[in-house]
């Protein structure tokens, strides 16, 4: 087995052979694609494909073949496997591999072995991680600074989620609290050995995972007690789990802590602007929590020797991540938001975001339970009044999910107790979800569409048209 230091000089020594099980997951494509562009032959296998992982593996020339697994990928010649979370445990290529012992990975931890002599940044948080990574990423673009990084969403200017290089002293890594594989049940956050951490907000989630909220949060407190001796820790101030979890397990000899808050702000224009010390500046992005995940991304940027004046001026260009409150199509009557909302918290904050901003147009909120705990009936009461604040509202069930998630109907009834709102209406076919906005659109129209599915495929900006 060739040694491991291969992982720090990607383009100066030889040509490694990676396998990618389960490559195509939104990071793994991406981190086939930086290893391609690394110049290592790279090979990977799934199940199923779906855009844009499909297209721009295709684009590489790193489609597979034929889709499913097979044993015959799995060679003694391979330097490496690095498994992705969606690989079951009975895999028969990572049954293989195993049989060969070929050094085997899942992502977080070649990230970690990538990036074991940088300066390691982990945003962390139930909500917000992917938007502020991004901010940061952002910053550090426009500063001119070299630094790898890991993000769970396209961001604009960047042309993959995965960058891995030999000279970039600093790797900004989103941190999920989700497993790191099937054969690892740590959270992968716990596996990247952050220098500095933030932790955005916490509201329970995962509940396949972790059924219960004591389980969930105990991994924030496993990451906060994780950190090294000088590590920083930056926190939303605001958000009462965060800020007790976080001040009841760090190490108060050792370690420092950066809390933040929304800074202040008032609606000039159709747009936010923010006040920081003094500084006022317009924004891009929308919603009082975009404005606590600036005031997020400013104390780690601090920590990277960016200065306050600089930061709002680039901070101020930022337009946002790929399905994270992202304006998707515009005319004079109608609005379409495309979010990644899903959990609770995340709902409720875009809501109240599109609802302070657009509050004088007819807004129609479409929310997708698609993830296994939203469409778990024990947790639907997490969902309670989310949706309240808006007259013309509709969940959407697609009923294929159900049975590919192996739950059981869920009846407009328990919708309308979970979310405690009878005017709640339920679709459940993408026909069914046309019909509500068609008689629904009036006037000027803001639709916001919610969900970490696809809809069933609807063209989302077909709306406006209907």
């Amino acid at each position: 087995m060739k040694s491991l230091s291969f992982v720090h000089t990607f383009r100066t020594v030889e040509v490694f052979r990676i396998h990618l099980i389960a490559v195509g997951g939104s990071i793994m494509h991406n981190l086939a694609l930086a290893l391609h562009q690394n110049g290592h032959v790279v090979t990977g296998s799934d199940d199923e494909i779906y855009d844009p992982a499909k297209s721009r593996l295709a684009g590489a020339g790193l489609i597979p073949e034929q889709m499913g697994w097979d044993t015959g990928r799995i060679t003694a010649d391979i330097d490496m496997v690095i498994l992705g979370m969606h690989a079951k445990d009975d895999n028969p290529e990572l049954a293989r591999a195993r049989e060969l012992d070929l050094r085997i990975l899942s992502f977080p931890e070649f990230m970690y072995e990538h990036s074991r002599n940088k300066q390691r940044i982990v945003i962390a948080g139930s909500h917000g991680k992917t938007t502020i990574t991004s901010m940061v990423m952002h910053v550090m673009k426009e500063m001119g600074r070299d630094f790898d990084y890991m993000v769970g969403a396209q961001v604009q200017g960047f042309d993959t989620m995965v960058r891995l290089s030999d000279e970039a002293p600093v790797i900004i890594l989103e941190g999920d609290e989700y497993l790191t594989s099937t054969i690892d049940r740590r959270p992968k956050f716990l596996v990247y050995k952050p220098h500095i951490c933030l932790i955005s907000g916490i509201a329970w989630d995962h509940i396949n995972v972790f059924p219960t909220l004591r389980e969930y949060t105990r991994q924030f407190e496993l990451l906060v007690r994780s950190m090294p001796k000088a590590g920083v820790i930056v926190f939303n101030d605001e958000d009462r789990l965060v800020k007790k979890i976080v001040r009841q397990n760090y190490d108060k000899e050792s370690q420092y802590l950066l809390p933040y808050k929304t800074p202040e702000s008032r609606i000039r224009g159709g747009k936010f602007e923010v006040r920081m010390k003094g500084i006022r500046k317009e924004m891009n992005v929308i919603g009082k929590h975009n404005l606590s995940n600036i005031a997020g991304a400013w104390e780690v940027c601090s920590q990277l020797s960016v200065g306050q004046p600089e930061f709002l001026d680039t901070i101020s260009q930022f337009r946002g991540a790929a399905n994270r409150l992202e304006k998707i199509y515009e005319d004079e009557s109608n609005i379409i938001f495309k979010d990644f909302a899903h959990s609770p918290s995340k709902v409720m904050a875009t809501v109240e975001a599109i609802r302070e901003l657009f509050g004088k147009r007819n807004i129609i909120a479409c929310l997708e339970l698609h993830t296994f705990s939203s469409l778990n009936k024990k947790f639907l009461k997490q969902y309670r009044k989310t949706l309240k604040s808006i007259r013309q509202k509709v969940v959407f069930v697609n009923q294929h999910t159900l049975k590919m998630k192996k739950y059981p109907p869920i009846t407009r009834a328990e919708l309308v107790e979970a979310f405690d709102d009878d005017a709640i209406e339920y679709a459940m076919s993408a026909e069914d979800l046309v019909n509500f906005v068609r008689r629904m659109k009036k006037g000027k129209n803001v639709l916001l569409m919610m969900s970490s599915g696809n809809f069933a495929d609807l063209d989302l900006k077909s709306l406006a048209s209907i």
